[in-house]
């Protein structure tokens, strides 16, 4: 079931409902450039392991709305967050992968905290690599004016991901593109959230250490073991601050742990959710 809510400043947020309404929640928030189609089949797994699942396409992403004001700050995605299980009235274990897991550390560690059950983060913690999101900002600034063809962005990402074997067909990367009156093909989100002003990378590393602090539900790191951007001495720094954490690496995973490893990180998950939120 498709449904779409109002986050802040009236930003409409589309998602998909999965699974029986008395099952536990889970709510699955995807990475910076990436939809809600971005966690494979992990979503259809929770729902098959008995719990509620909404995958949110974040603002500026996917089917969602862009941004009015251009506002994609990190406090914007986290009270989208808020504004979400409030309207479902219930508590939920949040599930996020990179910008998706920065915005619910800060919406379940700070007031008005989230009424959470679990937290898992998805190759993201406070203190990530600066070379390897260099890296990832670089993909992302590039190709602005878009592509001539499907395939042309096929390449792209093919040479982003060169880890990853290139799919035979091109219909999901389809889907992350939209086909301008210019007949040129863009990436499906907000070129401004990259920007100085208004970027959710403008928050420190200190205030998201101090927010998952405050986090009193269960948490649970699933790391890449090829993470560009969460190393050891990253999970180290992150481990400092919550000690109680449980990790899990994902082996022969990225950055994009469910697109690399989709059955090893729906394994890891729901053994994870099923002994604490169950």
């Amino acid at each position: 079931m498709t449904l779409r809510f109002t986050g802040a400043d009236g930003v409409e947020l589309a998602a998909e409902l999965t699974g029986r309404w008395d099952d536990p929640l889970v709510v699955l928030l995807h990475g910076g450039g990436q939809t809600r189609s971005a966690w494979g089949d992990a979503a259809t797994a929770l729902t098959t392991a008995g719990y509620l699942v909404l995958s949110l396409d974040l603002r500026g992403h996917g089917d969602s709305d862009w941004a009015a004001d251009g506002n994609y700050s990190m406090d914007a995605y986290a009270e989208d967050l808020r504004r979400i299980v409030r309207c479902l009235d219930r508590p939920a274990a949040l599930v996020g992968a990179s910008l998706g897991g920065l915005a619910s550390i800060v919406a379940a560690g700070e007031s008005p905290a989230v009424d959470c059950t679990a937290l898992v983060l998805v190759d993201v913690v406070p203190r990530l690599d600066e070379a390897g999101k260099a890296t990832i900002m670089s993909f992302m600034l590039a190709d602005q004016d878009g592509f001539a063809s499907v395939e042309h962005a096929a390449e792209a990402v093919a040479g982003y991901l060169p880890h990853r074997p290139r799919p035979a067909s091109t219909s999901g990367l389809q889907k992350n593109l939209r086909r301008r009156d210019n007949g040129r093909y863009y990436w499906h989100w907000d070129p401004r959230m990259l920007s100085e002003e208004t970027s959710p990378r403008n928050i420190s590393e200190e205030r998201l250490e101090q927010a998952i602090a405050n986090v009193r539900a269960p948490i649970l790191l699933l790391r890449g073991d090829r993470s560009e951007i969460v190393h050891a001495e990253n999970v180290a720094a992150f481990q400092a601050v919550v000690p109680t954490a449980e990790y899990v690496e994902v082996v022969g995973a990225a950055h994009m742990v469910a697109g690399d490893r989709n059955d090893m990180f729906g394994s890891a998950l729901i053994e994870f959710l099923d002994r604490h939120v169950r």
